[in-house]
């Protein structure tokens, strides 16, 4: 499986991990018509910049039932408006896609969009709107459904944040670098799906995700790939993604039962 964003290389899947930008909304739609550019092959994981306005996030950080609920109301057209604006690209979650060539398919499994990382449900109102997902034991079942519904052997999981259980010091993959503490902060019901298919007899090939960037609160860069049990788990938020020396991106390629995953930079792109 290899992608590169349309330019030099034809792409199986691109797979998008979300915050496609930051708290502006205009800029979350500029960049989503973006990624509309590179058609149906892209796969659009919503994170908790994409949807969400700017006090619904504060309230949602902050833990307040009530303040998160007022400002909910909104998220359900800005997800359409995303959704619209990036056209042909798919916004995906809790929901299963086959690529690649029909004698090496491979299925993209969508975990649960919109999350916020830790260990409670983050958009609690959105997600029962759109989703009917109401507790983390919820969006498990949720998940396993989908698993479920799977035909093909190997699989991929795509998330905005990753799981628990790949360690809680500041630097770990997805380890808390904003509380003295520090904490794993993965999602744990992507956790608990990832180990179901493993029990249906899937071969879960690789997790990519992103939301906790590489560079660390405090100084220190965030380890960014993690291979546990033959999995392959990979943070692809390297934060900006865009400089003065191009854009980069993860490479991941699949070849029967090996995975391999490189950054890569494509030099010289406005």
């Amino acid at each position: 499986m290899e992608a590169d964003l349309g330019l030099s290389r034809v792409y199986d899947a691109v797979l998008v991990v979300g915050d496609l930008a930051g708290f502006r909304w205009s800029a979350t739609l500029s960049v989503a018509r973006e990624v509309g550019g590179l058609g149906s092959k892209a796969l659009v994981m919503p994170g908790n910049h994409d949807g969400p306005n700017p006090l619904q996030l504060l309230a949602e950080v902050a833990g307040t039932p009530r303040a998160t609920g007022r400002f909910a109301p909104g998220q359900v057209a800005r997800c359409e408006a995303l959704r619209e604006a990036l056209g042909q690209a798919q916004m995906v979650g809790y929901s299963a896609h086959e690529v690649g060539p029909e004698e090496d398919r491979v299925t993209i499994v969508a975990a649960r969009p919109h999350s916020m990382g830790g260990p409670s449900l983050s958009f609690p109102t959105y997600l029962q709107q759109a989703y009917g997902i109401t507790s983390l034991a919820a969006s498990v079942a949720r998940m396993c459904a989908v698993i479920d519904s799977v035909s093909t052997e190997r699989i991929v999981f795509l998330a905005h944040n990753g799981p628990t259980g790949l360690g809680a010091n500041r630097a770990d993959i997805w380890g808390c670098d904003f509380r003295a503490a520090q904490g794993d902060w993965g999602d744990p019901d992507l956790a608990e799906a990832i180990a179901y298919a493993k029990s249906r007899g899937k071969r879960v090939l690789a997790v990519v995700a992103g939301h906790m960037h590489r560079k660390l609160r405090g100084g220190g860069q965030r380890v960014w790939r993690v291979e546990r049990d033959g999995v392959l788990y990979l943070n692809t938020a390297r934060v900006p993604r865009i400089d003065r020396s191009g854009r980069h991106h993860l490479h991941l390629e699949i070849d029967g039962e090996r995975v391999s995953a490189e950054d890569r930079l494509l030099k010289g792109v406005e």
